[in-house]
C-alpha cells in the first residue's frame, strides 16, 4: 500500500521548492508590493534575512473590513490575479499562483500589518502553516486593529526555523545579505517611479537608497557605480511580427568587467536566460579585450500569449516563441549601437609623484647584466592545443569589396520573379501530442558530442557542390560534412519546432499542380528503377498519377494550409509553399517531384505518420540540390547513376530547360555562388544555433585532420 503524504509534509516540500533562500522570499514580497501599486518600498534585513526580513510598502493594502481577505491570505492557491487557466496566456502581473505567502508561513513566523485608504485603522495578523494564529497563547487569532500607515508591512522572522538542514546550509550571513542587495538592486533599476531602500537591522546607513524620481541611468549609478554609468549607451528595438519590444542600457567598449553583469526582465519579471547571455557575450567578443565582459540592463516586453510563465517554481525562467529570432534582432541592434560610438577608447593613466625619476630604456649590451635575476613565470604554450580559427575574428573575405549586390542583380536578371515572400503570419502555440512525441523522438536520438561540434564550429568553405561537401573546424579538428544529409535533418527539425508557424512563399501567378506533377511523372518514367523487379505490374498507370495526386492535395488543402502553409486553391492551383528559414530559398526545380511524392510517400491515414512523412518530404525538398562540377560538365553529365532519383538543376526556377549551353553554364555559376553564400551565412549559422545532431548524422561527418595528430606525425620526421 502506498499511503498519501500528510498535508503538512506536502506544504513544507512545496515551500522548500519556492523559497530556496531569503533572497527568493524577498523577491516574492517585492513583486507583491509592486503589484499592489506601491511607489515606495523599505526593506530591513537581519542576519542575512534568516532572523528578520521586513518589507514595508505604500500600496493599496489588503481589505479586511469589507472583503475579509486576511483570514485566507496565506492559504495555498488563493490569488486575485488569476481565475481560469486560460488567464495565464494574458497574465500581466508578477504573481499568479498564490503560493508565496503560503510557502513562507509554513517555514517562518509571518506577521502582516495592512491598511487600505478606506479603512479607519490598520489591522495586524499572525500566520503559521497557512492559517491565522494568535499573537500570544490564549488570545484570539483574529486580526487586531492597530495604528499604521497606508499600505502593507510584511515581517518574516526565523526563516527555515523548522527545516534545520536548510538553515545550516547558509554559511555566511554577509553572503546572503549580498544576494538580497542584488535582488533589490535589479528591481530598483527596473521599476521606474518606485523608491527603494534597504538596510541591515539596527544600522543607520542604507545599503541601497533610490528615490522614486531617479532615472534609469541614475539608478544604475547609485547601485552599480559611476564607472559603468558613465559608459552606458541606450538601445531600443521592436518587431510587430515577432510581437516584442526591447529597450535598455548597455556598456560601451570602454567598460568591461571580469564577469558579465546582465539585468534581464521579461514582461517586467526578473529572469535568467543562458541563450540571451551567451548571445550577448559572443556579440561583445568583437568589441572587448579577451577576458572582458559587459554590463547590460535589458527589458523585454513580449505579447503575453507568446510567453509561458509557468515553467519554474520560483518563476526564474520563462519560455517564449521565436526565441532565436528575437535574440538575433536584439544582439544586432546592440552591435549597431556599439559600432556607432566605438570611435575612441579610454585608458587609465597614473601621474608620477614629485621627485620620481623617469625610467629609461637602455639599448646597450650591459642591459642584460642589470636585469634582475628573478625568473619570469611564463606558462608554456602547447602549440598542438591552439585553435587556429576563432569565429569571432574577421575573415579575409570580409575585407574584400562586397559582391552580394552584384550577385543578386545577376540572379534577378537571370530568373523570372515568380514568387514573393511573406513572413508576417501570426504565431500560434502547438499543443498537438503527436508533434510533441516527434520532438521527443528527435531529442532521444541526440548525439551530445556531435551536437557540440556543430554548436562551436567555424565554417571553412564549400569543397564540392556535386557531392555536397563542406569543411568546418571545431576545436583543433577539421571535418568534412555532407551538408545534404545535415540540411535534411535540420529542415525536418525546423518543421517540428516551428510547426504551423511557417512563413510563406507565394507564387504570382499561381502554378498548376497537375502540370507540375505531370512533368515529374514524365521524368520518373524516363528513369525507371534499375531493379525491374521493384516495378509492380498491377500498379496505377503513369497517366492517372497526376490526377490522383492533385485530387488528394485538393481534398486536404485546409489541413495543409493550417499546419504546413501549403496553400492550394479549389481549382488545383498552387498558391504558396512554406518558408522554413528566412533568407534561404529551396531549388524550385525540385518542386514538381516534391508535389508528386506527396501522393504515394505520405501516410495520410495516421496523424503522427502523416506529420512525420510530410515533414520528411518537405525537408528533402528544402535540402540543397547537387550542382554538377566542371568534371561532370566536361563529360556531358548532369548527374551520376547513384543520384538519378534526385534532379541536378542548373537554375533555381521553373520550368527550365534551355538549349543554350552557355546560358546554362552561366546559371550554374550563379547558382553555385548563391548556394555557397547561403551555406556560409544562413544555413551553418543556423546549425550552430538550433541543430540537434542525431546519431544518424555521424555517417555524414568525417574527421580529416587533428592538430595534435599532425604534430605527432611531424615530430617523427
Amino acid at each position: 500500500m502506498i499511503p498519501p503524504l500528510d498535508q503538512d509534509v506536502v506544504n513544507k516540500i512545496a515551500a522548500g521548492e519556492i523559497i530556496v533562500a531569503p533572497m527568493h522570499a524577498l523577491k516574492e514580497l517585492i513583486e507583491n508590493a509592486v503589484d499592489a501599486g506601491s511607489t515606495s518600498l523599505e526593506i530591513v534585513v537581519k542576519d542575512g534575512g534568516l532572523k528578520l526580513l521586513q518589507i514595508t510598502d505604500n500600496g493599496h493594502g489588503i481589505n479586511y473590513e469589507k472583503k475579509d481577505d486576511l483570514p485566507i491570505l496565506c492559504e495555498r492557491f488563493t490569488t486575485s490575479k488569476l481565475k481560469a487557466f486560460e488567464d495565464l496566456t494574458s497574465i500581466g502581473t508578477y504573481g499568479f499562483r498564490g503560493e508565496a505567502l503560503a510557502s513562507i508561513s509554513h517555514i517562518a513566523h509571518l506577521t502582516v500589518t495592512t491598511k487600505t485608504a478606506e479603512s479607519s485603522c490598520a489591522y495586524r495578523a499572525h500566520y503559521a502553516d497557512g492559517k491565522l494564529v494568535p499573537a500570544k497563547p490564549g488570545k484570539s487569532a483574529d486580526p487586531t486593529p492597530c495604528a499604521g500607515r497606508g499600505g502593507t508591512q510584511i515581517t518574516v522572522e526565523d526563516l527555515f526555523y523548522n527545516i534545520r538542514q536548510r538553515q545550516k546550509a547558509f554559511k555566511s550571513h554577509s553572503e546572503e545579505y549580498a544576494k538580497i542587495l542584488d535582488v533589490v538592486g535589479r528591481y530598483a533599476v527596473h521599476c521606474q517611479g518606485v523608491a527603494f531602500s534597504s538596510k541591515k537591522h539596527g544600522d543607520s546607513a542604507m545599503g541601497i537608497s533610490v528615490p522614486s524620481n531617479a532615472t534609469t541611468v541614475d539608478r544604475i549609478r547609485q547601485i552599480y557605480g559611476t564607472a559603468v554609468a558613465n559608459e552606458l549607451i541606450e538601445f531600443d528595438v521592436s518587431d510587430d511580427r515577432l510581437g516584442f519590444k526591447a529597450s535598455g542600457w548597455t556598456s560601451n567598449a570602454n567598460y568591461h568587467v571580469k564577469k558579465t553583469a546582465i539585468l534581464l526582465f521579461i514582461n517586467h519579471r526578473s529572469v535568467e536566460s543562458s541563450a540571451i547571455k551567451q548571445a550577448i557575450q559572443r556579440m561583445y567578443s568583437t568589441f572587448l579585450p579577451k577576458g572582458g565582459h559587459p554590463f547590460i540592463y535589458l527589458s523585454l516586453d513580449i505579447e503575453p500569449q507568446r510567453v509561458d510563465v509557468n515553467v519554474h517554481p520560483t518563476k526564474r525562467e520563462v519560455n517564449f516563441l521565436n526565441e532565436d529570432e528575437i535574440i538575433e534582432v536584439i544582439t544586432n541592434t546592440i552591435a549597431t549601437q556599439l559600432s556607432k560610438v566605438d570611435t575612441s577608447r579610454t585608458f587609465m593613466t597614473q601621474s608620477l609623484l614629485p621627485g620620481t625619476k623617469v625610467a629609461t630604456i637602455s639599448t646597450s649590451a650591459t642591459t642584460a647584466s642589470r636585469t634582475p635575476n628573478t625568473p619570469s613565470v611564463t606558462k608554456a604554450r602547447n602549440e598542438s592545443s591552439l585553435v587556429r580559427t576563432d569565429p569571432s575574428v574577421r575573415k579575409i573575405t570580409s575585407m574584400l569589396p562586397p559582391s552580394a549586390t552584384n550577385l543578386d542583380t545577376a540572379l534577378s536578371s537571370h530568373l523570372d520573379p515568380i514568387y514573393t515572400l511573406d513572413t508576417a503570419r501570426e504565431p500560434i502555440s502547438c499543443r498537438l501530442t503527436t508533434v510533441k512525441e516527434l520532438r521527443a523522438a528527435v531529442r532521444a536520438e541526440m548525439h551530445s558530442n556531435l551536437t557540440e561540434v556543430f554548436a562551436s564550429h567555424t565554417y571553412v568553405g564549400l569543397v564540392d557542390s556535386f557531392r555536397r561537401i563542406v569543411a568546418i573546424q571545431s576545436g583543433v579538428k577539421l571535418y568534412l560534412i555532407d551538408y545534404g544529409k545535415i540540411c535534411n535533418e535540420y529542415f525536418y527539425q525546423v518543421g517540428l519546432t516551428d510547426f504551423a508557424n511557417f512563413g510563406s512563399i507565394t507564387f504570382e501567378p499561381p502554378l498548376d499542380i497537375d502540370s507540375l506533377v505531370r512533368s515529374a511523372v514524365e521524368i520518373e518514367r524516363r528513369n525507371p528503377p534499375e531493379d525491374q523487379s521493384q516495378v509492380d505490374d498491377g500498379a496505377i498507370s503513369w497517366e492517372t498519377i497526376p490526377k490522383i495526386v492533385t485530387q488528394q492535395l485538393i481534398q486536404r488543402r485546409e489541413m495543409l494550409s493550417e499546419y504546413f502553409c501549403l496553400d492550394i486553391s479549389e481549382e488545383g492551383q498552387l498558391l504558396g509553399i512554406p518558408l522554413l528559414v528566412k533568407g534561404y530559398l529551396p531549388s524550385l526545380a525540385k518542386l514538381p517531384r516534391f508535389l508528386m511524392r506527396l501522393g504515394p510517400c505520405v501516410d495520410w491515414t495516421d496523424e503522427q505518420k502523416c506529420f512525420e512523412t510530410f515533414l520528411g518530404e518537405l525537408a528533402s525538398f528544402y535540402a540543397p540540390e547537387q550542382l554538377p562540377n566542371e568534371e561532370c560538365l566536361s563529360k556531358g553529365k548532369g548527374k551520376s547513376a547513384d543520384t538519378a532519383s534526385e534532379p541536378v538543376v542548373a537554375e533555381a526556377r521553373l520550368p527550365a530547360e534551355t538549349s543554350d549551353t552557355s546560358k546554362e553554364n552561366d546559371g550554374l555559376v550563379l547558382r553555385r555562388e548563391q548556394l555557397a553564400r547561403m551555406l556560409e551565412h544562413i544555413l551553418f549559422p543556423a546549425f550552430r544555433a538550433r541543430l540537434v545532431a542525431t546519431k544518424d548524422l555521424l555517417q555524414g561527418v568525417t574527421e580529416v585532420a587533428d592538430l595534435k595528430g599532425l604534430y605527432r606525425v611531424f615530430e617523427r620526421c
